[in-house]
């Protein structure tokens, strides 16, 4: 039988590629079938955020922690909130579910797990009800996609991504829109320290966060509504971005949909290794956050680029290339396809390696090759950013270089005054002259772009998919059992060692009852129209 022909730059044996992904499939599929049978208080309280609930009581709680927790602790976690609270409304506890949530904190209502009739009367009125919601992420996501035809797209690929950071959303939204004018393409709101340990999602604006701003529904929609202002006066859509990862996951990636946010990042393993969040309350949680993203067309970034902040960037290459296989797969399983993916990766080897830039361009365009549909999100670089800023800017600068030589969609602006100082105004408009001049020099060079046949970067690049294809193997060898949980515990992602059993969030998970039932699952697992 003829060897098939190899037209990518890097040789790629598209048979060994194929391979890869067969490996990804086998790992990752007893994973979805573990989600699948699980939910997790953030599922459920995504689900009523989705059917309207929203607010807090006077101690800033969430109304739908109060009710979620007063559910629990009446009939379990592992029937869903949907039937117990419907049916409460339909016995005439309360009006509506604000009504219903205050009165369960107050100790006044006590619920149930309907049965025959009832249980079916309560599935009617529940889907109905999140169905509205759903149907609003479904009105955004068309809402979106006139203001792109109406003001235009950005200009070039790929596109340059900007962070806010100062921890009040007041002075986030002037220097949101002044870097919109300076050229950036996508506006990421970096989401305050700790936020993803909260098992609850604060509310309204908020005007303190540390090194971030804190995530929540009135925050999301104050942003929109300025960089919708910002689309209208530079004539092209401004993107924006937050961060639906951590113990609140779904909630946040109902929010964002519900709100128009356009990317979110979103990572199959990072809240595990990087929080010390439960393997399977991360897994739950990020496959309905995912389901979720598809819906509303939101574009996911995941965040393979950390685990060179933690690993070396040469040695732990294969790892980044095992976890985009595997995020692409539980993407594509939850419904986001290819132009969704903004696959992390990031250039973070020591510029003291020879050939270091040699072996960053090999790593960027083995992402590129595998992944040739999907945008890509590359990282700048951060570990060995030293605080010299002429050094950094330099850096930067080659980092930007190799974006453009390889094809990337989306660019992270790195600042020559990382690990330094959260950036002034000042910093990002000098970083995005460096973006803005590299991206205009180079033109279109991607295409130009050739490496030798057999050469060094060709190698390099084929050897980490080879390391990537071993490592894959080792965690589908079925002699052993390992599976991919085990391959978390035993560090094998970022050096961390994350054990199944342990981390935070596990007393929020649990197996589904055979009376379970949940409208925004049936909903977004049939991707029905509405």
């Amino acid at each position: 039988m003829p060897t098939p022909a190899r037209t990518t730059k890097l040789d790629l044996d598209p048979a060994t590629v194929k391979h890869a992904r067969s490996l990804a499939r086998k790992a990752g599929r007893p994973i979805v079938t573990m989600a699948k049978k699980h939910t997790t208080v953030a599922v459920e309280r995504a689900t009523l955020r989705l059917a309207g609930l929203g607010g807090a009581d006077e101690e800033g709680t969430p109304w739908v922690n109060r009710l979620m927790d007063t559910v629990r602790a009446d009939v379990g976690l592992e029937h869903g909130v949907s039937l117990p609270v419907w049916d409460a409304l339909l016995r005439g506890e309360a009006d509506d579910l604000t009504a219903l949530a205050q009165k369960a904190a107050a100790g006044s209502v006590r619920f149930r797990l309907p049965e025959g009739r009832d249980a079916a009367r309560a599935r009617t009125a529940s889907r109905r009800q999140v169905a509205r919601g759903i149907k609003t992420v479904d009105k955004r996501r068309i809402e979106r996609e006139r203001l792109v035809k109406r003001h235009g797209d950005a200009p070039r690929q790929p596109w340059i991504y900007l962070i806010v950071a100062t921890g009040d959303i007041y002075e986030d939204i002037p220097q949101a829109q002044q870097a919109a004018r300076e050229g950036a393409d996508v506006i990421a709101v970096i989401r305050s320290t700790g936020q993803s340990l909260l098992d609850f999602v604060p509310e309204g604006a908020t005007r303190e966060g540390y090194a971030g701003t804190y995530a929540t529904q009135e925050n999301f929609r104050l942003m929109r509504a300025a960089l919708d202002q910002s689309s209208k006066e530079l004539g092209r859509y401004v993107r924006l971005t937050n961060y639906a990862s951590g113990l609140c996951m779904p909630e946040i990636a109902a929010l964002a949909g519900l709100e128009r946010l356009d990317m979110m990042l979103n990572d199959s393993m990072y809240g595990i290794l990087f929080r010390d969040i439960n393997p399977v309350r991360t897994f739950v949680d990020q496959r309905f956050s995912r389901q979720v993203h598809a819906r509303a067309g939101i574009i996911i970034n995941t965040g393979e680029d950390n685990y060179l902040t933690t690993a070396d960037a040469v040695e732990a290459a294969h790892t980044v290339t095992t976890s985009q296989l595997l995020n692409e797969y539980f993407a594509k399983e939850a419904g986001l396809e290819d132009w969704q993916l903004g696959l992390g990766h990031a250039f973070e080897i020591d510029p003291a390696v020879p050939d270091s830039f040699r072996m960053e361009l090999a790593h960027a365009l083995l992402a590129r090759e595998i992944f040739p549909k999907a945008p890509l999100k590359w990282m700048p670089p951060t570990r060995h950013m030293t605080g010299d800023v002429f050094k950094g800017n330099l850096l930067d600068g080659f980092f930007n270089l190799a974006g453009a030589l390889t094809g990337q969609g989306i660019l992270l602006v790195g600042m020559m005054t990382e690990a330094v100082v959260t950036p002034w105004i000042s910093d990002r408009d000098i970083a995005l002259q460096n973006v803005r001049y590299v991206m205009e020099a180079a033109g279109r060079l991607h295409e130009d772009f050739h490496p030798a046949p057999g050469g060094f970067i060709v190698s390099r690049a084929n050897q980490v998919l080879a390391e990537s294809i071993e490592l894959l193997d080792r965690i589908v060898d079925t002699e052993h059992g390992r599976g991919l949980l085990d391959a978390i515990a035993d560090g094998t992602f970022g050096l961390m060692k994350r054990p199944a059993d342990a981390g935070r969030g596990l007393d929020g998970v649990a197996v589904k009852s055979s009376t379970y039932y949940n409208p925004a699952t049936e909903i977004l697992d049939a991707k029905e129209a509405l």
